[in-house]
């Protein structure tokens, strides 16, 4: 039962709702989109194969509860619930970074109460905002949460459209990311604060701040 892995390792969660907390991150390699502002595209090839002992062992080194699985795309592992499933039995708190291009049918487990998908919506400014699934919102829990990552107030328009048309703010947690380096904290903020809906908040990629200049491995 193997996997394709980028690089398994432990940091701060700079992202989601769980921000600050420390936690074992593993990056599968391989992706179905080419998002124009991605800052992972080392994950589209570089891996190794690992089988499921092997993962689970790396993991068990940290002594962590929180695990994120991320990518890439997480959901393109074919043996991902397996590995899902064996995460949840040994009682660890499991976040999942998808696409939302990809059917989260699958993983979205009502009794997985441990399990957090965490669905990034395309926005235009990705380039790849036409290969949203947006079937996947009938998925959501009430514990998983939706992101949009904006780099102009188009985009950040086409998040709230789309929150609105999909009522998302009264099925989970949205995030509002900004594209680093294109868009200013103080515009999105006064645009997030004008929006005046529920379930929102605005999102700084925390390992940005504290490790600027590095781009693996954090």
């Amino acid at each position: 039962m193997d996997f394709n892995v980028n690089e398994i390792f432990y940091s701060i969660q700079g992202e989601s709702t769980t921000m600050g907390i420390p936690t074992v991150f593993v990056r599968f390699t391989g992706c179905n989109l080419r998002c124009s502002y991605c800052d992972t595209e080392y994950a589209y090839h570089n891996g190794e194969q690992k089988n499921l002992e092997e993962i689970l062992k790396e993991i068990s080194k940290f002594k962590v509860e929180h695990i994120c699985l991320t990518g890439g795309e997480p959901l393109l592992q074919k043996n991902l619930l397996f590995l899902i499933k064996k995460l949840v039995s040994i009682r660890k708190q499991i976040s999942i970074e998808t696409s939302g291009a990809i059917s989260i049918k699958n993983i979205a487990k009502k009794d997985w109460k441990r399990v957090k998908i965490i669905m990034d919506i395309k926005t235009p400014s990705s380039l790849m905002a036409d290969r949203n699934d947006y079937n996947n919102f009938e998925y959501l829990r009430a514990w998983d949460e939706v992101k949009f990552v904006c780099g102009s107030k188009e985009d950040f328009d086409f998040a709230i459209d789309i929150i609105k048309r999909f009522k998302l703010n009264l099925k989970s947690h949205i995030l509002f990311s900004p594209i680093s380096d294109k868009l200013e904290f103080q515009k999105i903020a006064a645009w997030v604060l004008n929006a005046k809906m529920k379930n929102i908040r605005l999102q700084i990629q925390l390992h940005k701040i504290i490790w600027p200049n590095i781009e693996v491995g954090v």
